[in-house]
């Protein structure tokens, strides 16, 4: 099963591509999920990487957490389970 990774705090201007290619100097990336904004369609800040190690996902959480991308330093850590 694939190890969920919150990555937060990101810039408006940032896309899925560049996440994942940044996740995937930590490893394999499985999935990445840029959460948009239904009524203006740009990005809310927040996405989710899936990867399929947990050895890769905790050094790409200790790799990128504070890491700064297009100006802003990134919250990443593991995804908390969705509620109802």
């Amino acid at each position: 099963m694939d190890i969920r990774i919150y990555v937060g705090n990101l810039n408006k201007s940032t896309t899925q591509e560049e996440i994942s290619a940044l996740f995937a100097t930590a490893g394999t990336v499985t999935s990445v999920e840029l959460v948009m904004d239904k009524v203006s369609g740009l990005s809310k800040g927040f996405a989710f990487v899936a990867m399929p190690d947990q050895a890769e996902a905790d050094k790409a959480i200790s790799m990128f957490n504070a890491y700064s991308l297009a100006g802003n330093a990134l919250k990443v850590n593991v995804a908390k389970p969705k509620v109802g």
